[in-house]
């Protein structure tokens, strides 16, 4: 199942993105530390880097991302050049707290009175954008919510007099080249419901959460996972917690949907959905069959 997800309030942002890019000195990109790459906007790059722009990259709800993976998100961000990453929780003021400085560490031109450092908060829709900029001026001053897409016009504030936060909207991209990308953004809850069905994403993330984090599985629910797909493990979680419809059949929609609560909420535990080696596979293999696709011989009708 192909997702795209592009409401038209997302075109006038990438527009005055651009326009904001120019004055900016540093990119704070939040990413979802689960999807860090399916979840990064190559049109935040494309802008960053024809602006020149250094990118601070927070791998943000660290809490609900499986450690070890997330380290090496961590390795390989830091090994590119004009980025450091770091992962925090924009929930935390401690963490927070160290954002400022990291900038100041990109952009060590600016940061005085007379030459204030401009830093602009860029990201995928319910990553934590709106968090974090709270957080940062210690106020509500961006509507936080856990839907996709709260955020709908561009901010400046001055966070002291030689630092500016420049909160965005959250920019998706017109087209998502890879299905799983799509696929695991709106299990992460990146997307809105009325571009998915529920059910096929819960069988996508039935099947990769099957194939890494079996055990999770099993402890949350209690029953045996061995021989399950994504389907039958949605019809075995209906069976287990006794969802039905009125006719009797099992209610597989809610059992999806407890599913896909589950594993955003972090009641499964701590998981994420890709990997870099993952990602480079799944990468090889697209461009194979790109390759594969490009070079095969037109079908003559005779």
């Amino acid at each position: 199942m192909a997702i795209q997800w592009f409401p038209g309030h997302m075109v006038a942002a990438r527009k005055k993105a651009t326009e904001t890019m120019e004055r900016a000195d540093v990119v704070i990109e939040v990413l979802d530390a689960r999807v860090p790459e399916a979840g990064s906007n190559p049109m935040i790059k494309e802008l960053r880097v024809h602006r020149q722009r250094p990118c601070l990259k927070i791998l943000n709800k660290t809490d609900l991302a499986d450690p070890v993976v997330t380290k090496a998100w961590l390795d390989y961000y830091n090994s590119q050049k004009g980025v450091k990453a770091v992962a925090l929780s924009c929930k935390k003021p401690g963490d927070v707290a160290k954002v400022p400085g990291l900038c100041l560490q990109l952009a060590p031109h600016r940061g005085t009175p007379l030459k204030a450092l401009r830093m602009m908060i860029m990201g995928i829709p319910n990553v934590g954008k709106s968090t974090l900029m709270n957080a940062l001026l210690k106020r509500r001053v961006a509507n936080v919510g856990d839907e996709p897409a709260v955020t709908k016009s561009q901010q400046s504030l001055a966070l002291n007099d030689h630092m500016t936060l420049i909160d965005t909207p959250g920019m998706m991209w017109p087209k998502i080249e890879h299905d799983s990308d799509g696929l695991m953004l709106a299990a992460s809850h990146a997307i809105g419901r009325n571009a998915v069905i529920d059910e096929e994403v819960a069988t996508f993330l039935g099947d990769l959460l099957l194939e890494r984090y079996p055990a999770l599985i099993a402890a949350r629910y209690k029953f045996d996972v061995t021989g399950l797909d994504g389907a039958s493990l949605i019809e075995a979680i209906a069976k287990r917690r006794g969802y039905r419809l009125k006719g009797g059949d099992y209610d597989l929609e809610k059992a999806a949907l407890t599913l896909l609560q589950d594993y955003r909420d972090g009641t499964l535990g701590r998981i994420s959905l890709e990997t870099p080696e993952t990602r480079e596979e799944m990468l090889k293999q697209s461009n194979l069959t790109k390759a594969e696709a490009e070079t095969a011989e037109p079908q003559v009708n005779e």
